[in-house]
């Protein structure tokens, strides 16, 4: 089996940075992979302080896996940027690619499960993206195809970004020959509001990227239990501050077990699960409380 290399993006969290790649070290066949990580620079003297700190992290890791090398950014690229251009300098040499961010801890079969989504699919244009996060429980099904992509422990073929992805400018070129009906699809009937992110500069790659599958007509594989956990919903400063008021009703903890994966030769969506999906997402997928609904309501009923 072929290992992709994995690029991690991080910048000024040594915390979470560390607690991705102790992750990363304990996957089944972190030996046998090489990783890139991707250091952004600061923008001022405090936050280049956070960025050595994190470097002196990675460093640690030297040894953990089949090679590491740190690409030590010399300013601030921020996170588009940074993002867009590893992922390219990694596709220049590699048919594939892993795609991670300094607040994904993956499952110890993580890798595992990616390479093996990799090989089975690489010739199945219309599969563009391998999801490692999932918004749902099934236990039904080990995985599934959607054209909703996932930007949480996610990776790629060479052929399938640089043939389609585009890091649009505006929304206007983003949407162009999109009809209404294809942005309430994209939006999933209004409960994922993802073309919000159209309006913000730059525009956030992942929904340049979700764009682009849905063009493609492409699918994208992901998991019926999650690979991954974004430990910044659950130990961010300022979500931990909103605990009495809402929760994320997605985190959860990776799967442990090795997933089993195998060759669909017709991908297709699956209705019963988009509908899964559109439940899930709601409100962004947060959950609130009895007080937290108290205070949303005064929220909504006071905004100007």
């Amino acid at each position: 089996m072929k290992h992709a290399p994995v690029a991690l993006f991080v910048y000024n969290r040594a915390d979470n940075t560390r607690r991705t790649l102790e992750a990363l070290a304990r996957n089944t066949q972190a030996r046998e992979t090489e990783v890139f990580v991707f250091s952004d620079g600061g923008r001022d003297p405090q936050s280049w302080d956070l960025v050595h700190e994190v470097r002196r992290t990675v460093r640690e890791f030297a040894k953990a896996f089949a090679a590491l090398t740190l690409v030590e950014r010399p300013e601030n690229f921020y996170l588009e940027r940074n993002i867009t251009e590893g992922i390219a300098e990694v596709l220049r040499e590699h048919d594939r690619i892993i795609v991670l961010e300094d607040d994904i801890v993956t499952s110890p079969h993580y890798l595992d499960y990616m390479n093996q989504a990799f090989e089975l699919y690489q010739d199945v244009p219309r599969v563009m993206h391998v999801a490692g996060f999932t918004n749902l429980a099934l236990a039904d099904r080990p995985f599934y195809f959607t054209p909703h992509m996932s930007g949480w422990g996610w990776g790629t073929w060479r052929d399938r970004w640089q043939g389609h992805f585009r890091h649009y400018t505006t929304r206007e070129e983003a949407l162009e020959g999109l009809t209404p009906d294809d942005q309430d699809a994209l939006q999933y009937g209004g409960v994922f509001p993802c073309l919000g992110s159209l309006d913000r500069r730059p525009i956030p790659w992942d929904i340049c990227w979700e764009v682009a599958i849905y063009r493609a007509h492409g699918l994208c594989l992901t998991p019926g239990q999650t690979m991954v956990r974004n430990i910044g919903l659950s130990s961010g400063t300022h979500f931990r501050s909103w605990r009495l008021l809402q929760w994320y009703e997605f985190d959860r903890e990776p799967r442990q077990a090795p997933l089993p994966l195998s060759r669909v030769e017709r991908p297709e969506k699956d209705p019963d699960v988009e509908a899964q999906f559109a439940r899930a997402i709601r409100d962004w997928g947060i959950r609130y409380t009895p007080l937290g609904k108290v205070a949303r309501f005064l929220y909504k009923k006071l905004k100007p």
